[in-house]
């Protein structure tokens, strides 16, 4: 069963087992990670698209890690008046395995 959810202003196209970054959330370590903005369930030919959502669908995820992105380099530079300006940024996103995705009612 294939699934499209949203997380962090993002949409991903998930199935169980798969391994994926989401923005960083408040999830603890014992405790799952449960996606229920479900957008859409695909199951061989029947499809199921929400209003926005699927009623009662749901991802069962757990943490993996939390981990950093590559550092993304933002340089400003004003011509003529000396001044340059650089700045890194390494934003965190959390890496969950998907373990099985639930249709719901």
């Amino acid at each position: 069963m294939i699934a499209i959810i949203e997380t962090g202003g993002k949409q991903y196209k998930v199935k169980a087992g798969d391994t994926l970054d989401i923005e960083l959330t408040q999830v603890s370590k014992s405790k799952g990670v449960k996606l229920d903005k479900v957008l859409l369930l695909a199951d061989g030919d029947k499809a199921t698209v929400g209003q926005p959502f699927v009623k009662g669908a749901f991802v069962d995820a757990e943490l993996v890690d939390e981990v950093k992105s590559a550092k993304t380099i933002s340089f400003k530079y004003i011509r003529r008046e000396k001044a340059a300006t650089k700045i890194g940024h390494r934003q965190k996103y959390l890496r969950v395995k998907i373990k099985s995705v639930h249709a719901g009612a």
